[in-house]
């Protein structure tokens, strides 16, 4: 159950530090931080002494990252939604454990101190839940794909399921996973959709339970619509009015405020005149993968060919699967894709790259395994 002490301290890495000291940080500081301590602690300083605007990289997972300038009022009214659709108050626990230094860790502080809650800030890890009391309660967090997975795995669903609300953005949730949390989690999951032009999410899509849908509902007060290419573009109060044009193909579902994610515009492979969607190649794999007892995370991108222009190339995280196992992978895939489609190359990399927010970087794994 929730206190209904305010708070005046926020817990870091199991060390309180109250927030009149913070608003004196680094001369109120008296014991030792490391790098990430440091930049939590001025994060929330900026916050809680006015600062206006704040700029925040871009995680660089599907281009080059980028600083980008953030008003206050952007990020006070992402919270303010945020807080209202989970009905998040004064005395309520959220777990910080995603990279506060971009922006779905910084708006899980920002929502902490405009809704007075307690707020307990661990280091990024697989799982977090490793690096928090035994006995500590939450009625909210926020997890990549990776995080969920490792907590999991940890058999800590039971503490899951003693929270309110579980989010996961960051990046898509695979198959596997998908089914996994279905099985195992009772707390309502949401996948998130945003970015950092967005402060963080403007849509919500619920993963388990009778309220399940293979779609985004759009968070009220946030308008969607598609450019001439079919890719969403967002406006509202989280944009400070400012139209935003984004890369991802979608579906719109005006009688649901929603919309459908096809894939990424930037993700399209030209194979022989042909495109096709990397998005749509990486759920068949997947599910290929699990079905022949090979489940690992995986991707497809384009590589340039001489007689196509570019072929679909697939990468594969861990070993290389053995001869049959592969050919029973590329049999399933044969029946359920078209022919260019089918992956004509295939690369396994030991452990993929990830951006510092925890993305999985396809550039620097296709460079790796060069």
């Amino acid at each position: 159950m929730a206190s209904s002490i305010l708070p005046t301290a926020l817990l870091l890495n199991g060390r309180p530090f109250a927030y009149e000291a913070i608003q004196q940080y680094p001369a109120t500081t008296p014991t030792a931080l490391n790098g990430y301590e440091a930049r939590v602690l001025e994060r929330v300083r900026e916050w809680l002494t006015g600062v206006q605007e704040f700029e925040m990289p871009t995680s660089g997972s599907t281009g080059t990252p980028k600083s980008y300038p953030l008003r206050r009022r952007q990020l006070e009214a992402s919270a303010r939604r945020t807080g209202d659709f989970f009905d998040l108050g004064p005395g309520d626990r959220a777990l910080v454990c995603l990279n506060c230094e971009y922006i779905g860790g910084l708006m899980m502080l920002v929502r902490g101190l405009e809704r007075n809650l307690h707020l307990t800030v661990v280091e990024p890890h697989a799982n977090p839940f490793e690096y928090v009391a035994a006995d500590a309660e939450f009625d909210f967090v926020a997890l990549v794909p990776l995080q969920l997975q490792a907590v999991l795995a940890a058999g800590l669903a039971p503490r899951l399921n003693t929270l309110r609300a579980v989010l996961i953005g960051g990046a898509p949730v695979g198959t596997g996973l998908h089914e996994a949390l279905q099985a195992a989690l009772t707390v309502p999951v949401w996948h998130t959709y945003g970015m950092t032009e967005t402060c963080s999410h403007v849509a919500l899509r619920r993963l388990n339970g009778p309220e399940a849908t293979d779609y985004y509902r759009v968070l009220p007060g946030v308008a969607a619509g598609q450019d001439e290419r079919g890719c969403l573009t967002l406006r509202g109060d989280v944009t400070d009015d400012a139209l935003i044009v984004t890369n991802d193909l979608v579906e719109l579902l005006p009688a649901e405020h929603g919309f459908r994610w096809l894939g990424r515009a930037d993700f399209v492979i030209n194979s022989g005149g042909v495109k096709v969607a990397a998005e749509k190649v990486e759920m068949v794999l997947e599910v290929a993968l699990a079905e022949v007892g090979a489940a690992r995370r995986c991707f497809v991108t384009g590589r340039p060919d001489e007689r196509l222009g570019q072929a679909v190339a697939a990468y594969l995280e861990g070993p290389a699967l053995p001869a049959a196992q592969l050919a029973q992978v590329q049999a399933l895939l044969a029946a359920r894709l078209g022919p260019y489609e089918q992956p004509r190359h295939w690369a396994f990399v030991p452990a993929f790259a990830s951006t510092a927010s925890g993305k999985l970087d396809r550039r620097a794994t296709v460079a790796d395994a060069a």
